[in-house]
């Protein structure tokens, strides 16, 4: 039987990366770049999650099983929180402001999602934790939390990408994008040029 291996292979050139964001993505001069950089990687994160989810159910609570529950924490412990604040901060107040009902929907939507995300780390993020530190929890308790996290993301970026972002980009001239820049990279303690 041929596995697939839990870590995809490292590209051979190294990308720029940005604190909290460890994947090829633009600089705080281009928010929204950076806000569709950070989906990409949320996406092979949770492909990730759902790889160590089968490898568990293998039997194989290793190496390969450690580092993975170590990637998956590590992105929603560090940077998925800085990401909502990102989308909270910067995108929810001008949905809710936009007259626009679909859009005001979508913002408390994706208020009610990160509320949910938060929740469900809770217990998510100890048992990874958990596997990290060689204390793996049974592969079934293990699904039962990621399942749900996995299927609500599915559908939140794809209000997100679809609704949200395409929305407030159209609204933002270029002052306010490099305003909404410049306070990413000030919370996120990184210095800009310019």
């Amino acid at each position: 039987m041929v596995t697939m291996p839990l870590m995809p292979a490292v590209a051979t050139r190294a990308p720029r990366q940005l604190p909290g964001l460890h994947s090829p993505a633009a600089g705080f001069d281009q928010p929204f770049e950076m806000l569709a950089a950070c989906h990409e990687r949320l996406a092979r994160t949770l492909a990730l999650l759902g790889r160590l989810l089968d490898h568990l159910d293998n039997g194989a609570a290793d190496g390969n099983a450690r580092s993975a529950a170590s990637a998956v924490w590590r992105y929603f412990e560090l940077a998925a929180p800085q990401h909502h604040r990102d989308e909270e901060l910067h995108l929810l107040p001008r949905m809710r402001a936009s007259g626009h009902p679909a859009l005001q929907a979508a913002a408390a939507q994706m208020l009610d999602d990160h509320a949910a995300f938060r929740a469900q780390w809770q217990r998510l993020g100890p048992a990874l934790a958990a596997l990290r530190d060689g204390d793996p929890p049974a592969a079934a308790t293990l699904r039962a939390l990621a399942e749900p996290f996995i299927r609500r993301h599915g559908s939140h970026l794809a209000l997100e990408n679809g609704l949200a972002y395409p929305a407030v980009a159209a609204q933002l001239g270029a002052s306010d994008r490099a305003a909404m820049g410049a306070e990413m990279a000030r919370r996120r303690d990184v210095r800009t040029t310019g």
